[in-house]
């Protein structure tokens, strides 16, 4: 017999990063847990609109016109992409950059921008998750959506494109303390200004000039021209929040800072 030799094993290190898509999917999944287990995070994206849509939907709080579910929906829709895009991310992120996290994973081999990539896939990942949540339990109250899909999903593109933009300038250029106070500041503002639950219409008309091209209003009024009243394409909406996202994400990539 011929005798059979063992092939010789090579334990030789092979050093090298994961592809790029591995890595991002990754941190992406890693930052949808830590949102999902936080506590306080869950409760500004899910909680808080769930309430909301719920409490001014079921109580005669104030006049809205139409059906009460129908009018508040399109807000709380718009108000939970705020939650997650701006509001969350900005202190999150804030607090990432104030204790060296971003700098750290920005020097491994993700790389900066796939970092920024990863944090994007689960803001939307996130997003999603609140409007099913959202939508169920509208429609389980009533609601009865109109028009065309679509114009909805590229609203929420460029809803989000926008607040994650003024997310990420926020938290680039101020302290994190800082941040964290701007951005639940805003956030209450744009949820008593932007026509969530009161109606752009109930404003002096000098205000309401100023109300209508804030991002949450675009969103908001966009989200309910098309569910609500079955409109068309809202092409004003649209290209209000396009502005407000090329601007934003345009300053943010500028002064962001990673330290």
């Amino acid at each position: 017999m011929v005798p059979v030799t063992a092939p010789a094993l090579d334990f030789t290190p092979a050093p090298g990063a994961a592809p790029l898509r591995r890595m991002v999917l990754a941190q992406a999944a890693a930052e949808i847990r830590a949102v999902l287990r936080n506590g306080e995070q869950l409760l500004l994206t899910l909680i808080i609109p769930v309430l909301v849509l719920v409490g001014f939907s079921a109580i005669p709080l104030l006049e809205v016109p139409g059906r009460r579910v129908d009018f508040v929906t399109p807000g709380v829709l718009a108000l939970a992409i705020m939650s997650t895009a701006f509001t969350g991310q900005a202190i999150g992120t804030g607090f990432e950059r104030r204790y060296g996290v971003l700098k750290r994973l920005g020097a491994t081999p993700l790389s900066r921008s796939g970092l920024m990539l990863a944090k994007t896939l689960a803001v939307v990942a996130v997003e999603a998750l609140q409007v099913v949540v959202i939508a169920a339990v509208a429609l389980a109250m009533g609601w009865r959506p109109q028009g065309g899909a679509l114009w909805a999903v590229a609203l929420l593109v460029l809803g989000t494109a926008a607040f994650s933009g003024l997310a990420l300038l926020m938290a680039g250029t101020l302290r994190a303390e800082a941040t964290l106070a701007a951005a639940n500041l805003v956030y209450l503002v744009l949820l008593g200004l932007g026509g969530v639950v009161v109606p752009v219409t109930a404003f002096p008309h000098a205000l309401r000039a100023v109300v209508e091209l804030l991002p949450i209003t675009a969103l908001t009024e966009g989200l309910r021209a098309v569910l609500a009243h079955g409109s068309g394409l809202p092409v004003r909406d649209l290209l209000v929040l396009l502005v407000w996202a090329v601007l934003s994400l345009g300053l943010a990539s500028r002064f962001f800072r990673w330290e």
